[in-house]
């Protein structure tokens, strides 16, 4: 995880620690106890020795390399789990067709972890099988990305769009004057880039479209090939690295893309703004 000793607090999770925590209350106790049955001195030398072993502990542990791992584990495990409960609050609201399709791949994936372990008697599947649930969670990550620049995209009139771009053509040609005529060149500027960003994000819908077809046909494919492999080693064969890579490559295109989203709601309002025809001419 990139940075994350600059992001931690190692001396915050030492502090924190269970066995730090009852050492620290175990010296409080031992001095509240001498403090009452004596000798004083005793007290003393309890909360002294005391307050140098946790000056000791703190300026060493967290210093440690293995400690810091074990601090980053820990951050990451609850990244994860994190990561995992906002899927969950992202798979609610799926419609029923959208749920059915991951919970299906869900099914389709521990279906081949059985599988696998059964027909082959091992306690755990190879490493490329475990790649399973990455692509899994991409399909869910993609599955969302997908409906909601879907229905983006639906609530968007592209006639409409088309349509004003040839009224606005006709207008530049008939413009009494040149002030008017470069009024209407800009809403004519506007309404062709706002054509271009639906497009964009048109091919970015077909694009995750097609991603998440491909992720479904693998899933079956590794399912069928768990159940009719001739050995172990078959399953390896498997292209689980391309369908990686293409899942990247989806991601890093709707990262460049993600601007355009934005950009056709300012289009709109510029258009808007740009040019109004009078009262009478706006029925």
């Amino acid at each position: 995880m990139a940075n994350m000793a600059d992001k931690l607090s190692y001396l915050k999770e030492a502090l924190k620690e269970p066995t730090n925590i009852w050492g620290i209350v175990l010296c409080l106790a031992g001095s509240a106890y001498t403090s009452m049955i004596g000798p004083h001195e005793l007290t003393w030398m309890l909360l002294a020795g005391g307050a140098a072993a946790e000056t000791l502990y703190l300026t060493t542990v967290p210093a440690t390399t293995a400690y810091r791992r074990i601090v980053e584990r820990r951050a990451r495990r609850r990244q994860l789990a994190e990561k995992a409960r906002q899927r969950d609050e992202m798979i609610k609201k799926f419609d029923p067709r959208e749920r059915e399709a991951v919970e299906y791949l869900k099914w389709q994936k521990n279906e081949i972890y059985k599988n696998y372990t059964k027909l082959v008697r091992v306690d755990t599947v190879p490493e490329a099988i475990q790649h399973l649930e990455t692509i899994w969670e991409s399909f869910v990550d993609l599955l969302d990305v997908y409906r909601r620049r879907k229905m983006h995209l639906r609530s968007i009139n592209r006639q409409m769009i088309q349509n004003q771009i040839q009224q606005a053509e006709r207008s530049v040609q008939t413009a009494p004057d040149e002030d008017t005529r470069r009024l209407y060149e800009k809403n004519l500027e506007i309404l062709n880039k706002r054509m271009q960003t639906y497009n964009d994000v048109e091919r970015s819908v077909k694009r995750v479209e097609a991603q998440l077809q491909s992720i479904e046909s693998f899933f079956g494919l590794v399912h069928d090939q768990v159940i009719t492999m001739p050995s172990p080693e078959h399953i390896s064969s498997l292209d689980f690295e391309s369908l990686l890579s293409s899942i990247e490559y989806t991601k890093e295109i709707l990262e460049e893309t993600a601007p355009v989203m934005g950009q056709i709601d300012a289009a709109e309002r510029s258009v808007n703004s740009v040019i109004r025809p009078p009262m009478s001419q706006r029925q």
